[in-house]
């Protein structure tokens, strides 16, 4: 385990500037992070873990007064950084330079496409690949303390010493089935900076009950839901921390004309009427000369019939069969939304896309279009051409 491997810890700034000039003489490297967001809007970054080769960093940014010549590392686009659901990972770098790294690999993304389930986690896919059962019981550990202890140590190290034996593992299969370049629109979209920070303006929309909203009390919610993202950012506070949600709708229903009237709002704190009343009154104010903005377009789906239903299970058969000879997810080569939205005639659905158009588009509009028979021969479905003999 990671317990029992040399791990270089690094909390000054001539360790970090001699570790940074040894990543540069890698091509890819593992990374994962460790961070707090509980008490903040942004992710507070507590620990960053690297495996090079034969070196294991554990780096800590709360000892340093910044960690630039190591994130020039990481930005580096002929390096490769590999990590494991990235996501969150790379919303901290989004917040420390505007940007993401690129040069991706997420080894999350790429398991399905060697036969593990989709958003597989980390622990199982070491499991899978390694064979190795890994302690998750510092899963919730506070990484703000000080000094870490060992083992709490070697727990965040265990995330990119495996990370780093499974990546040559898993870009061999892929190049050995041909999949690789499969990944790279996904590689490209990770860095897309709409991931990391909506726009202020937009946050409304993730409201609950926000529907039922009609005019001033739209315009009001809207309003209000962008200047508590502005506020939330600028202070560096998670936005229910300044106004929870079903507080902020309820202020937009009711209204309120004065300091008197948002005393009768349920769940508004003294102390946030006497800091932030007089800006929510203003808001609400400005609300009455504003046109709301308009919700994004449902557009319901019509509901399967049972013939369609049918069809889907079909097809549904069809791409498990496909993607047991593929050795991928069935789930990720044809999901069921997907075959849906076929069965309901729509063009734009997924596996009509990229490389599942190759692999799986086909050959279900074949069957679609009855150019492709189904059967069973000992126990199997069977695939065939309509004037193949059988």
């Amino acid at each position: 385990m990671g317990a029992d491997r040399n791990i270089e810890f690094i909390d000054t700034l001539e360790q970090l500037q001699q570790a940074a000039s040894v990543l540069t003489e890698h091509s890819w490297f593992a990374l994962d992070t460790e961070f707090l967001r509980e008490r903040t809007y942004r992710p507070e970054l507590c620990l960053l873990q690297i495996a090079a080769g034969d070196h294991i960093y554990c780096i800590d940014p709360l000892a340093l007064d910044n960690i630039d010549c190591l994130l020039d590392v990481i930005y580096d686009s002929n390096i490769t950084k590999v990590l494991h659901a990235a996501g969150q990972d790379l919303e901290i770098f989004y917040w420390l330079r505007g940007s993401v790294p690129d040069n991706l690999f997420d080894t999350q993304v790429a398991a399905p496409l060697l036969g593990h389930t989709e958003q597989i986690g980390y622990a199982n896919l070491v499991k899978q690949i390694l064979n190795i059962d890994l302690n998750k019981s510092h899963s919730r550990a506070d990484w703000t303390r000080r000094p870490l202890p060992e083992q709490q140590l070697a727990y965040a190290a265990d995330d990119v010493i495996y990370l780093a034996q499974m990546y040559p593992l898993m870009t061999e299969q892929l190049q050995e089935l041909g999949r690789t370049e499969w990944l790279e629109p996904e590689w490209q979209a990770m860095t897309n900076p709409e991931l990391y920070e909506k726009p202020a303006d937009q946050v409304w929309k993730k409201l609950r009950q926000i529907d039922k909203l009609k005019g001033q009390r739209l315009a009001t919610a809207q309003l209000l839901a962008q200047w508590r993202e502005e506020t939330a950012r600028k202070k560096n506070l998670p936005r229910n921390w300044l106004l929870k949600d079903d507080v902020l709708v309820s202020v937009a229903k009711q209204l309120p004309e004065d300091t008197e009237n948002l005393k009768h709002i349920r769940g508004l704190s003294d102390g946030f009427r006497r800091s932030h009343g007089d800006a929510v009154l203003s808001i609400i104010e400005k609300a009455k000369q504003c046109e709301p903005l308009a919700p994004d377009p449902y557009k319901r789906k019509d509901k399967l019939t049972p013939l369609q239903d049918a069809a889907v299970d079909v097809l549904s058969a069809v791409a498990k069969s496909h993607a047991a000879e593929l050795r991928i997810n069935a789930s990720v080569l044809a999901p069921r939304k997907s075959l849906e939205d076929l069965v309901r005639g729509s063009a734009n659905t997924d596996i009509l896309q990229g490389w599942r158009a190759t692999l799986i588009g086909e050959p279900i509009k074949a069957v679609l279009e009855g150019n492709r028979h189904l059967s069973f021969v000992d126990g199997a479905l069977v695939i065939s051409d309509p004037d193949s003999a059988h």
